[in-house]
């Protein structure tokens, strides 16, 4: 894994969380427990701070930054979809970021909100629990139903899942 100290700014990693080994955490990150970051996922905390739930997915290549002496929020049970990017915002528990979604400065995501695929939740907006945001700018379109609820639940408890099997699973072929 590689996880890096950065000018005395060093990562916190909860038990039974995954990074791995493609993955970056850089600076003062802390990361909760029963998390997976995915191949290629950048958390830097060079000069911001980022801090990231219980439960959290980070999945392939989604980017976590802060700006300079600022804090981004992942709550906990939060899925960061593939190649999403995060910067300076709060995403409230289990609120769902799709691929290629954006969320940038100063937004709040509410708790299970849904922002879709290659949303673009623009600098200071807000996203209330419970919605679901699409577009760009994302703007919302509807209510997350008990059903919406009970299937991302289910995709929740899977990367739960993996982050424990990773460690004993991943073994590099020569």
């Amino acid at each position: 894994m590689t996880v890096y100290e950065f000018e005395g700014r060093r990562p916190s990693i909860g038990t039974n969380s995954f990074v791995s080994p493609t993955a970056s955490v850089i600076g003062k990150v802390t990361i909760g427990c029963e998390c997976y970051v995915a191949p290629g996922a950048v958390v830097k905390g060079d000069y911001g701070e980022i801090r990231i739930g219980d439960g959290t997915s980070v999945q392939d290549n989604v980017v976590v930054h802060a700006r300079p002496g600022e804090l981004t929020v992942i709550g906990a049970n939060v899925t960061l979809g593939h190649g999403c990017i995060i910067h300076n915002a709060t995403i409230q528990d289990e609120a769902v970021i799709g691929m290629g979604a954006i969320v940038s400065d100063y937004s709040i995501i509410g708790e299970w909100a849904v922002v879709g695929e290659g949303a673009v939740v623009k600098m200071k907006s807000e996203i209330p629990a419970r919605s679901i945001a699409v577009g760009v700018p994302a703007k919302v379109i509807g209510e997350l139903q008990e059903h919406h609820r009970e299937e991302l639940s289910r995709f929740k408890s899977v990367y739960r899942d993996l982050a424990k099997r990773y460690p004993a699973g991943l073994k590099r072929l020569e």
